[in-house]
């Protein structure tokens, strides 16, 4: 009798079950793997940021703002786009091209700001992607609406308070509209005074409250966001890297880091707020809150003003969040954070 050789049906179950189980065992460690990589990646972008800042501070004497004005502005103008410390930083990014066709004597939302790249294609300037200032675990790298493109990087605008229009006068922060400030400002030391952290693109929040800055003295909790009001926008926080405006550049240490905001409109909504946008009124001040949010596990990674990229988890102590983000508040920091 001739016997065929081959494989039972039992035996062919147990290979795929055994062949199963590898690939439950590998897949985890693959996306580990992948994690650590973008996580790695990201702080790299970080780095580069911070010192862009530096580089930028060694040759013009001075920081650059969160907010730049067109060179016409004065005290008190409304409606005015300014440009982001992100624009204001790319030459120091390898980006002298692209920042060649900035003109700081114009609005960033000027007409007239259209690049040619190298594949002929002609790319609003606030259209193209910097790569540089996207996260890879980023969802939605994508261009918005034809005009925008977001980003993963914002600046440091301090706890609550941005910008007062009428005076001049800036948050805490590293950075703030129309600012002029230089290594000596930052008494609490450079290392202690963070410079960027990550956001995610695409965020909801709500804008222009118009609120009188006696309404605002106080820190709000995260429920008492959801009655401060304004207009709301369910998707475009953080998706204009030219945009010096807070929601767009920045993050607020209100609340830690992936701390959820929940507001309902229609359906929950993890939100920023902030009470008036730079530039729009004459008198209204800016307090924000925008909290610095990332796609890795239980942290975000955040650059110092000294250079150097570290990991901050979520259940840091919040006093110790806000006082990384002042440059003069003169607290005494734990040994370790």
């Amino acid at each position: 009798m001739i016997r065929r050789k081959g494989f039972t049906l039992v035996e062919l179950l147990v290979v795929m079950v055994i062949i199963a189980l590898l690939m439950g065992l590998l897949f985890p460690a693959i996306q580990a793997a992948r994690e650590s990589a973008r996580k790695t990646s990201c702080r790299n972008n970080l780095y580069q940021l911070s010192k862009a800042v530096l580089n930028y501070e060694a040759s013009r004497t001075r920081f650059p703002s969160s907010w730049r004005p067109p060179a016409a502005y004065k005290v008190g103008d409304a409606n005015v786009a300014g440009w982001s410390t992100q624009a204001q930083l790319l030459p120091y990014l390898e980006q002298k091209a692209t920042h060649s066709e900035i003109n700081y004597n114009l609005p960033y939302s000027d007409d007239s700001f259209v690049v040619t790249t190298a594949d002929g294609e002609d790319v609003r300037l606030s259209a193209l992607r910097v790569p540089t200032y996207l996260c890879p675990s980023e969802v939605r790298d994508e261009m918005r609406d034809g005009t925008h493109y977001p980003l993963n990087y914002a600046v440091n605008l301090g706890v609550w308070f941005v910008w007062d229009p009428e005076t001049g006068k800036g948050g805490d922060g590293a950075f703030y509209p129309n600012s002029k400030l230089t290594a000596g400002d930052f008494l609490d030391g450079q290392s202690f005074t963070m410079a960027f952290a990550e956001v995610k693109a695409w965020n909801a929040y709500y804008r222009n409250a118009g609120l009188a800055a006696a309404d605002l003295a106080d820190i709000p909790t995260d429920t008492e966001i959801c009655g401060l009001g304004g207009e709301f926008k369910p998707n475009s926080g953080h998706t204009e890297w030219v945009d010096g405006r807070a929601h767009q550049i920045g993050f607020t240490t209100v609340f830690p880091p992936n701390h959820r905001v929940l507001c309902t409109e229609g359906v929950a909504y993890d939100v920023d707020w902030n009470n008036q946008q730079e530039g729009k009124s004459p008198t209204i001040p800016t307090y924000a809150a925008v909290t610095a949010r990332s796609y890795h596990e239980g942290m975000v990674n955040v650059a110092m003003m000294d250079g150097s990229v570290r990991p901050i988890e979520d259940n840091i102590n919040v006093g110790v969040w806000r006082a990384l983000s002042t440059r003069r508040g003169q607290e005494i920091m734990p040994d370790s954070f």
